[in-house]
This record gives C-alpha cells, structure tokens and sequence, in this order.
C-alpha cells in the first residue's frame, strides 16, 4: 500500500459515547471535510482525509490537524479558509493565519 503524502485530520466532535455535539461539528466540520476532499483531488495533492473524535481545542473549532507535519489549524470555518490552507500546503509552507500550534 502507497501511503499518501498527507494526512488530513477533522475533528467532527465525537466523544466517547459516540455523540457529535461538540463545536466543530457545530460549526461545519463534517461539510468542509467533504470540501477538503474535493478539493485536494482537484489539485492533484496526495492526501487522505479523516474524521476524528473531539481534539480537545473546542474554543478553536473547527480543528483540522495535517500529517506528517504536525499543523494544527483553527477557525477553518469556509471554504475559503480551505483554499488557503491548501495553497499553503502546495507551496511547502504554512498559513500562519489559522494556526493554532508550531
């Protein structure tokens, strides 16, 4: 099996009785995890997208998380918040904008 470059993590809120209430699915998450999808595609980058449980940065929601290299970003509430994170990503660097870690 190939292992994609990236992968791209959503928090969707679940918690350990498997409600999503939390504020990211509150706020979008499982839509834009359908964009970012689409989206990667459309660009041709390599990734996989997954949902998550609650990351525990509810204040920061909606969270996504990018793999291999740690980017934690917050407030990814449009799509155009999307569009430039994954502009970023195809550029080698990071949108320092919603970035909630370094």
């Amino acid at each position: 099996m190939k292992k994609p470059t990236y992968h791209i993590l959503v928090c969707n809120s679940f918690r350990g009785a498997g409600d999503a209430n939390g504020a990211c699915k509150k706020k979008g998450a499982p839509q834009l995890m359908q964009y970012i999808t689409e989206e990667a595609t459309d660009r041709g980058l390599d990734v996989a997208v997954t949902s998550t449980g609650c990351l525990n940065v509810c204040s920061e929601g909606p969270v996504i998380v990018i793999h291999p290299d740690n980017l934690w970003y917050g407030k990814v509430e449009t799509e155009d918040a999307i569009d430039e994170i994954l502009d970023a990503l195809e550029g080698g660097e990071i949108c320092e904008k919603y970035l909630i870690s370094d």
